[in-house]
């Protein structure tokens, strides 16, 4: 089991993936696949919080 700094790392690596991801997002005509990539980040950030909060970390 991952013990709670290695998962507020994971979520702050992710927390940083996803900004830069957004940055990279066109103001108009956001392609699919971009915009998945960052829906993606922000589901495995969600789940990350999720198993945060169980633990009672959150």
């Amino acid at each position: 089991m991952h013990h709670r700094p290695e998962l507020q790392r994971a979520l702050a690596d992710l927390e940083t993936r996803i900004r830069e991801a957004e940055a990279r997002l066109p103001a108009h005509s956001i392609k699919p696949m971009l915009m998945a990539q960052v829906l993606a980040l922000e589901d495995e950030r969600d789940a990350l919080l999720a198993r945060l909060a169980a633990r009672g970390d959150a």
